[in-house]
């Protein structure tokens, strides 16, 4: 082809998500990868014994099961569902635990107020996730669901989880916040735990069968069908290096496109990309195991997912400490065990166990017996099963991945007006102003996570220009 409509680059799953939608409209379009395989944050690999499978990045995507564009798209995707979506234990022996039914999240936290926080954003979930999850202009054309969803985002989380009145729904909520890396007592900083936990109540907490890399593998699999293509192996240093093409859209950081495209870039907005910042790093294990964790609350050994921070005072501590660039001594930790509800994650009567936790970023401690003791603080006996491990140092995960610079995963702080603003106030986000480039990453609304919208609303704008009809899936 001497000449594409779209060139992407990036193949992460919002890479994929835009490419999908511009050749769903009838446009050709080709995605480069500079890694050997596709995917972004959704690969998988065996980075510990024979047998053992561990998602690199993501492991657990409320976003996309409670989400339209996969389905809406035609990517299918096995999704592994827990019975418990999200456990996060108490030292009591109690434990927080997010569950499909408000109500009945509501009564296992003995919080009543769990329904009026969520009852409406799960009852107006659709509109919400198409309509408000996006730019901001778009989400005032929709004032019901915007306000739905506003509201009860404006608070700083610790707000929000003293008021739902007991220790295991507060606990619970500054977890699911804390999945934001930002400080919980800042304005807005509740917005993801709303966000997060309606998600979970509409579509669960759910893994995909065979690891992470499934997204990408079914997003690959649907483009192609539709006439798109992928190359591996292709790293993009300037505009030079790619093909003739009417466009071209980034599945990076604004930072990436400053360096790659910066002499094409309004210098007005060079200057805003630079005072967007990366949130705080991770400091990520992965355990191949000879057994089940055994976690002391029983609801945290049906859940794929685990929380590990104490109270929502200790949570709130231990992310304001991060913040400050400082490494608390009992960080909060995030934990996935896929294989619980995967069998395909590692031999039969072995598993594996996905943790992290978040730090300052340039942090080269190694952090791996401060995630192990809060792991054993909770679950005494789990460093005997450890049969391996693996460490991912924030510099290696910046190595690992250009977008993940510092070893920060969120494409730019979600926090404050970046939530709503990424990565700088516009009417369309997506576009560099002035020229014929497009940002779809984590580092546009409605920020990061596996969802496929920053995507699909970027190949929207896209195809305006291109003057293509926008396809009715989705939109």
């Amino acid at each position: 082809m001497t000449e594409w409509d779209a060139v992407v680059v990036g193949s992460g799953p919002n890479g994929l998500a835009a490419a999908i939608v511009v050749a769903t409209a009838g446009a050709s379009v080709l995605v480069l990868e500079a890694a050997d395989t596709p995917g972004g944050g959704t690969r998988t690999t065996g980075s510990t014994l024979p047998g053992f499978r561990h998602d690199v990045c993501s492991a657990i995507h409320p976003m996309a099961a409670a989400g339209s564009f996969l389905a809406d798209h035609g990517v299918e995707v096995e999704w592994c569902e827990p019975e418990v979506q999200l456990a996060h234990p108490l030292d009591d022996g109690s434990a927080g635990v997010l569950l499909r039914g408000v109500d009945e999240t509501a009564a296992a936290n003995r919080s009543p107020r769990w329904r009026p926080l969520l009852g409406r954003v799960v009852d107006r979930w659709p509109t919400i996730e198409r309509d408000v999850l996006g730019p901001a202009v778009r989400g005032l054309r929709h004032p019901v669901a915007t306000s739905t969803i506003g509201l009860r985002s404006l608070p700083p989380a610790t707000t929000v989880a003293r008021w739902l009145g007991s220790p295991q729904g507060g606990a619970l909520f500054a977890g699911i916040s804390a999945h934001a890396a930002s400080d919980l007592r800042w304005p807005l900083s509740s917005s993801v735990g709303v966000g997060l936990a309606a998600a979970g109540h509409v579509g669960g907490w759910p893994c995909a069968r065979g690891g992470s890399e499934a997204v990408w593998r079914a997003m690959v699999a649907r483009l192609e069908s539709l006439g798109g293509r992928v190359e591996c192996g292709v790293r993009v240093a300037s505009l030079a290096d790619l093909p003739t093409r009417r466009v071209t859209v980034f599945d990076t950081t604004p930072w990436q496109v400053d360096r790659i495209a910066g002499d094409v870039v309004p210098e007005r907005v060079r200057r805003s990309w630079r005072r967007f910042r990366p949130g705080s790093a991770v400091f990520k294990l992965d355990h191949a195991l000879a057994g089940p964790v055994p976690w002391t609350n029983p609801d945290a050994r049906r859940a794929t997912t685990v929380h590990l921070g104490g109270t929502w005072q200790e949570v709130a501590a231990a992310e304001s400490e991060v913040r400050r660039g400082r490494l608390p001594d009992r960080p909060f930790v995030l934990v996935a065990q896929q294989s619980i509800v995967d069998p395909t994650r590692a031999p039969v009567g072995r598993h594996t166990l996905w943790a992290y936790c978040h730090v300052p970023r340039g942090c080269t401690v190694d952090l791996t017996d401060a995630v192990e003791q809060q792991i054993e603080r909770f679950a005494p006996g789990f460093r005997d099963l450890v049969l391996a491990r693996h460490v991912t140092t924030p510099g290696a995960l910046a190595a690992y991945n250009d977008n993940d610079v510092d070893g920060s995963i969120d494409g730019g702080a979600a926090e404050l007006h970046r939530i709503l603003f990424r990565p700088t106030a516009a009417i369309d986000p997506y576009r560099v102003p002035g020229t014929d480039l497009w940002l779809c990453s984590g580092s546009t609304p409605p920020g990061p996570g596996v969802h496929g919208l920053c995507g699909l609303h970027a190949a929207r704008s896209v195809l305006r220009h291109l003057g293509h009809a926008v396809p009715a899936g989705g939109t």
